[in-house]
């Protein structure tokens, strides 16, 4: 193992401030803005060896430390979301600002207060704890908000071609609804998503005996889909879901009937339910209404479940010890590089800040919380990497 030297005594801003170092990188996917190289200098002087995996554009930065196991990886992104209108911000996005006891910029709470969390957690558990059992991993990426297709996925690939697999996985999403703490991601639904395209007989408004509406025809399926029970769920997950979420048809006139109709649609799925058993129950149903039909199905993630397991129960204790809450655990929300990992890792939650501002403008987190995040993150290694008796 390389030597290292021990940080200095943590003040309670220098979650903070290497917070506002990386807000200060705007990192608008999958523009990394030197954010890796950052965290990578300090990673690098706890002795983690540091590799860059590069593909289609995209950086990511694979930091681990020890070769022995169990691994522990914390996962996150560098990458944000574009600002939106800069003139709609209090303060300029891409400038860490202080306000009202929250720091404001983007990518505030989504999620470079984790990537700092972890760093700080890293070099006090490291600081203390040097002959640490196990590894210390961490995962960035910088194509997470966008196609994320050369991201997570990419170091997935990497990994589990050389069989170098983590134990435990902590994605720094934030996930809290209304204090740190109260909420953990232990998995999350599938997405299945599909254009369906139902065809019909173009035509004058005047002379509906002469074509065929495709809206029409469509009308009485999406009633059915809409009220249609997929499965009722399980212990983990709530039922299935079916939402339109764009229907296009026409060239624009008022006085032309369509000859085909467009329809974007989306099934977030429980456990119980399957992507091919839902394609085929969607289209039967389809077939049954008597349309000339035609689907696009895209895959967009599996769902995956951490029970009550080390992990799991790890995460508990150290949120209970930091803040007092009892954190609930929930599979809501939308996907996550969750699903990348969950292929390689077998126990992985996502566990960071309160959520309520992300993607907004004006985004923030309580500077108040920075520091206890940390403490929670340092709490999981030293309860999953003991020192060696």
């Amino acid at each position: 193992m390389p030597t290292f030297s021990p940080p200095p005594a943590r003040a309670q801003d220098a979650v903070l401030d290497l917070a506002a170092a990386l807000i200060a990188r705007p990192s608008v996917t999958p523009d990394d803005a030197g954010c890796q190289e950052l965290l990578g200098e300090r990673l690098a002087r706890l002795g983690f060896r540091l590799e860059t995996i590069e593909r289609g554009g995209v950086k990511n930065l694979w930091a681990r430390r020890g070769t022995a196991a169990p691994l522990f990886c914390f996962a996150g992104h560098t990458d944000v979301v574009p600002s939106g209108p800069a003139e709609h911000w209090q303060s300029p996005p891409f400038t860490p600002t202080q306000r009202d006891g929250r720091l404001y910029g983007r990518g505030a709470a989504d999620m470079k207060s984790s990537l700092a969390a972890f760093v700080i957690a890293a070099e006090e558990f490291v600081a203390a704890h040097p002959q640490h059992s196990g590894s210390l991993a961490l995962l960035l990426t910088a194509d997470e908000e966008g196609d994320a297709t050369d991201g997570t996925v990419a170091v997935v690939d990497v990994l589990r071609a050389r069989g170098e697999t983590p134990d435990y996985c902590l994605v720094g999403e934030p996930t809290a609804v209304r204090q740190l703490g109260d909420t953990i991601k232990n998995g999350r639904r599938g997405s299945l998503s599909g254009r369906l395209t139902v065809k019909g007989l173009q035509g004058h408004v005047a002379y509906p005996q002469l074509a065929k509406n495709p809206i029409h025809l469509v009308a009485p399926a999406i009633a059915e889909l809409a009220s249609t029970v997929w499965d009722d769920g399980d212990g983990y997950f709530p039922p299935t879901t079916w939402q339109i979420s764009n229907i296009h048809a026409g060239n624009g006139a008022n006085n032309v009937i369509p000859g085909h109709v467009d329809i974007l649609f989306n099934l977030r799925f429980a456990a119980v339910s399957t992507p091919e058993s839902l394609q085929a129950r969607l289209e039967a149903l389809l077939a049954r209404h008597g349309l000339e039909f035609s689907i696009q199905w895209t895959l967009g993630a599996r769902p995956f479940i951490t029970g009550r397991g080390a992990l799991v129960d790890a995460a508990l204790a150290a949120i209970n010890a930091e803040t007092g809450l009892a954190a609930e655990l929930s599979t809501s929300g939308g996907t996550s590089d969750g699903r990348f990992l969950a292929e390689i890792c077998p126990q992985v939650i996502e566990l960071g800040p309160v959520n309520e501002s992300i993607h907004k403008i004006d985004e923030h987190v309580s500077i108040a919380d920075l520091p206890r995040l940390a403490a929670i993150y340092r709490r999981l290694l030293e309860t999953l990497l003991p020192d060696h008796v």
